[in-house]
């Protein structure tokens, strides 16, 4: 059977997504491949199909088991025999899954990778034709990723015991020119096809904001996406609890997550966001990893995560079905400095040695120096985070809120010269650099105990900013630290002058910056339908609800929110009509198509 043909058979589409073709011949050719596809960009089809055209089977392996049940759950409602393998099997379900797989019962199994270890699934790959194996989340092969597992060094291992080296896939959404490198090495691809189709998500509109009360801020947000799926991220268990109990009180469909509470508890969680009884999921970073929801409409981080990487995965986790989707960013300055205190804390890389946990602790806070400069930069948010993964950009993308907002240029020189004078006389006077907060209680002139004990009320620039808010001084120092007149020393947190600061302190450089003069309200429509269509829209998802209910299935395996949303507007009335929706496979068609058509017929005659 030809690609295009399961392409739109299987999956119900009629055209492949930029870099999925070439990919997928690479592997049909029998070349080793490496994509890195944003999230939502449909890496699982470059793997999915080769294995339906490929003999054998083909193994995925993956740290995700989430993502595991829920893309084999996706196959199975297209007609494709898959199945997993992880530690949610218990012993009879897993030699059930052996049996099938050693009667070739299966063309797809996902595997995490702690399970290549394991005898029994050594002895049983033995014996299997394995044509394909495709490595999911590629970066966590790289102790320079933000997402390292030792587990996937065990990888090539495996592949070696292999009785016939199978063609070798390697995926991955986020990564940097280092992690590329990595990963090639590290699993010894050979002559890969490689293939980048770039990292940007243009449905996806990005804003930061800097809330006086985040909860206020919060609230405001979610006004008038009662009905719309999201994911909103803390940093910290505590934090999670305080945000969905603030929810809840506020008539929300709340449900959270995080590693303190019981197994059964965030299984149960997490079933009711994916089945839609819970709207909103509020959560650590614990949660999403390979969570293949489509219609999570919106992502908001309450506090700033450790790294580009990191942000970038989760908020991608908003419109993966293509619809609009927006990722709003609440930062504080005391994020960093949780941020920090997490990096410093961390128990993710226990079993390396010091030297090698010290290169990655000074790894993670050069990534959390990057996240900061995200959420204090003037210019366009997605161009700052296609920059960082090396990706051209034009200057503006017209879909953030830097690049949505009024801004107007103001002249800071004046207010530039008292910071950069205040922080030269504290080193001048102490011998050594202070931070921030010291910096700034100078300038407005606190009586504070620390202040009077250093003798800094004696200088000339004590009290020069004494008219000037805390919020407003640190927006000042971070467009200076922004615009490299300071920086920060990031072990010892203290504020320090650059060469740069001379020019503005003794040759008059002038100093501009943007600042928003009314920002623009951003809603975000998931789906483009109005009037009638609109109407029809919210019929089919009820029936969608319906069936998933009586399925047992999430509503979104039947179909995502894109596919009726392109329904309600061809609203087609035989089934040759409704196989021309965007993501109606084949299968699906047989299994549902009736009941749609039926109810965009009633829905026709009830409006004519």
């Amino acid at each position: 059977m030809d690609k295009r043909v399961l392409l739109e058979r299987i999956f119900g589409y009629t055209q492949f997504r930029p870099g999925q073709e070439e990919l997928i011949d690479g592997v049909l050719s029998g070349r080793d491949v490496f994509g890195i596809m944003p999230t939502g960009g449909g890496k699982s089809m470059c793997y999915q199909i080769p294995a339906l055209l490929l003999p054998g089977i083909t193994l995925v392996i993956s740290p995700l088991i989430s993502l595991m049940r829920d893309q084999v759950m996706a196959l199975k409602a297209a007609g494709v025999p898959a199945a997993y393998i992880n530690s949610t099997l218990n012993a009879a379900q897993m030699q059930a899954v052996y049996r099938n797989l050693l009667a070739g019962q299966y063309k797809i199994v996902y595997v995490a990778p702690e399970r290549l270890d394991y005898g029994g699934f050594g002895s049983i790959a033995e014996r299997i034709p394995i044509s394909f194996v495709a490595v999911d989340e590629a970066h966590c092969i790289s102790q320079w990723g933000q997402d390292f597992r030792p587990s996937y060094l065990r990888i090539l291992n495996f592949i070696e015991n292999l009785p016939c080296r199978p063609v070798l896939g390697a995926y991955t959404a986020t990564a940097t020119k280092q992690v590329r490198e990595d990963v090639e090495r590290i699993l010894h691809l050979r002559d890969p096809v490689r293939k980048v189709t770039g990292f940007d998500r243009p449905n996806l509109y990005f804003e930061v904001l800097k809330p006086e009360k985040k909860d206020d801020e919060l609230l405001r947000l979610l006004v008038g996406k009662n009905r719309k799926s999201g994911i909103i991220y803390c940093a910290t268990r505590k934090k999670v609890e305080s945000v969905c109990e603030l929810l809840q009180d506020h008539g929300y469909a709340a449900t959270r997550y995080h590693a303190g509470l019981s197994e059964e508890e965030r299984s149960e969680n997490q079933e009711d966001f994916l089945y839609d009884r819970k709207t909103i999921m509020v959560a650590t970073n614990a949660f999403g990893m390979g969570i293949d929801k489509s219609n999570v409409s919106f992502v908001i981080h309450y506090n700033m995560p450790k790294s580009i990487e990191a942000y970038y995965q989760e908020a991608g986790r908003a419109g993966r079905d293509g619809s609009d989707a927006d990722c709003v960013l609440l930062f504080s300055n005391g994020d960093v400095q949780t941020a920090r205190f997490l990096i410093n804390n961390s128990s993710d890389n226990e079993e390396m040695d010091p030297d090698q946990q010290e290169l990655v602790r000074q790894q993670d806070f050069a990534r959390l120096e990057a996240m900061t400069g995200y959420c204090k930069t003037t210019y366009c948010l997605r161009g700052y985070i296609l920059e960082y993964f090396g990706q051209k950009h034009p200057e503006i993308c017209g879909n953030c809120g830097s690049c949505r907002g009024d801004f107007e240029a103001r002249d800071i020189t004046r207010e530039a010269q008292m910071i950069l004078s205040c922080v030269k006389r504290i080193r001048d006077k102490l011998g050594y650099d202070v931070g921030m907060t010291m910096i700034q209680k100078t300038l407005q002139g606190r009586k504070d105990k620390r202040v009077l004990e250093k003798g800094l009320q004696e200088l000339t620039t004590y009290g020069l900013m004494k008219d000037v808010g805390t919020t407003e001084l640190r927006m000042l120092m971070d467009h200076l630290e922004m615009d490299g007149y300071l920086q920060t020393d990031q072990e010892m947190q203290t504020i320090e002058l650059t060469p740069a600061a001379g020019k503005v302190l003794y040759h008059g450089e002038k100093v501009e910056i943007l600042t928003r003069k009314a920002p623009e309200e951003k809603t975000s429509a998931a789906v483009e339908v109005t009037g009638q269509a609109a109407e029809l829209l919210d019929a089919l998802k009820e029936l969608r609800n319906s069936l998933a209910r009586e399925a047992g299935i999430p509503p979104y395996v039947i179909f995502s929110n894109a596919t009726l949303a392109d329904m309600a507007k061809k609203q087609p009335k035989t089934m040759r009509e409704f196989r021309k929706v965007s993501g109606v496979g084949e299968i699906k068609a047989a299994w549902y198509g009736t009941a749609f058509l039926k109810r965009i017929q009633k829905f026709i005659d009830e409006n004519e």
